[in-house]
């Protein structure tokens, strides 16, 4: 069951303890994400006047690779004025955006309402670039993961998680024995109300650290999850399906299989514009990984128009590594 709240309790220090003492096994972390309550919650929170989307909306959906600059990000995304956005790699009190709740922020300078939910619970700064940036040399709560953004309230909201084996805590999948995280790939789901009745958007984030195999199995998972959560609805589902990584120097995202398992289940994949979605990033500059890994797959929705936003803003200066995809479509 999985909870709504206004605030995630922190991990306390006998978790944390047990989280650096726990053998890197599948069994123990499932034991200790069914400890730890914001593992198993949604947090919801800002504000909105609005009480219905129109018969057309436009959807974003961004990898904002931590959420550096949560104001300049939101304001980036004024140009589409989306209804709904949908975020992977968001930050919530980690030193490397300040500890700032960077959803919330986002949402409160867009006039909307959010969910977020956690992916993983990081014990450590990151990585050289990302200790750059760090105010603090401690998370106050280390939460990373993704959100939904809307400009309505939601009607319903769940997270779904594709990963309960540990893939970034066990040893047996290939982990780091040195720098542990709690949790997982997952995503969000929410319900909300337009003038044609409800439709329900997801926000995912597919495994980086892992090939097609892997990837179709979390996405068998999720569309399962989905149609539980919201049969016979029209859904729009976007993020970052990390499609074609781990797989160089080709990074070649048709090899993956989860597309035509998506065409089988009803969903199309015209939502999403041609071009690749990556570029060099303050915290990830690396100018030869050029991949396509994002995408946005509807069901009984019709496209009217599609692009790609760039994630460099007005000084030329990248808010993320990926660039933002989205699209306009029709309930």
């Amino acid at each position: 069951m999985i909870s709504l709240l206004d605030r995630l309790p922190p991990v306390t220090t006998e978790q944390r303890s047990a989280l650096l003492a726990a053998p890197r096994t599948a069994e123990a972390h499932r034991a200790l994400m069914a400890d730890v309550m914001a593992m198993n919650a949604v947090q919801l929170g800002g504000q909105t006047t609005r009480t219905a989307l129109p018969a057309e909306i436009t959807v974003a959906a961004w990898n904002v690779e931590r959420c550096l600059f949560p104001a300049d990000t939101a304001a980036h995304l004024g140009a589409l004025a989306p209804d709904v956005v949908l975020l992977s790699e968001v930050d919530h009190g980690m030193a490397r955006t300040g500890q700032r709740h960077t959803t919330a922020e986002m949402a409160e300078a867009l006039g909307m309402v959010y969910a977020f939910g956690v992916e993983f619970h990081e014990l450590d700064l990151g990585g050289a670039t990302e200790r750059a940036y760090c105010t603090d040399d401690f998370n106050a709560l280390g939460w990373h993961g993704n959100a939904i953004l809307s400009s309505v309230p939601f009607e319903a909201v769940t997270l779904i998680r594709l990963d309960d084996h540990g893939h970034w805590f066990s040893t047996d999948s290939g982990a780091d024995p040195d720098q542990p995280r709690l949790g997982g790939r997952m995503a969000l789901a929410a319900i909300v109300p337009t003038e044609r009745g409800p439709i329900c958007v997801v926000s995912t984030h597919l495994e980086s650290n892992a090939g097609p195999v892997h990837r179709h199995a979390q996405f068998e998972i999720l569309l399962k999850a989905v149609e539980d959560f919201a049969p016979n609805m029209p859904v729009l589902i976007g993020g970052d399906l990390n499609t074609g990584n781990h797989m160089p120097p080709e990074f070649d995202w048709r090899k993956e299989t989860l597309f035509a398992l998506g065409q089988e289940q009803g969903y199309s994949w015209e939502f999403t514009a041609e071009g690749m979605t990556t570029r060099p990033s303050l915290i990830t500059p690396h100018p030869e990984r050029v991949m396509k890994l994002d995408w946005l797959a509807g069901r009984d929705l019709v496209s009217r128009d599609k692009g790609i936003l760039t994630s460099l803003d007005a000084t030329g200066r990248p808010l993320a590594d990926h660039d933002c995809v989205w699209c306009r479509i029709a309930i």
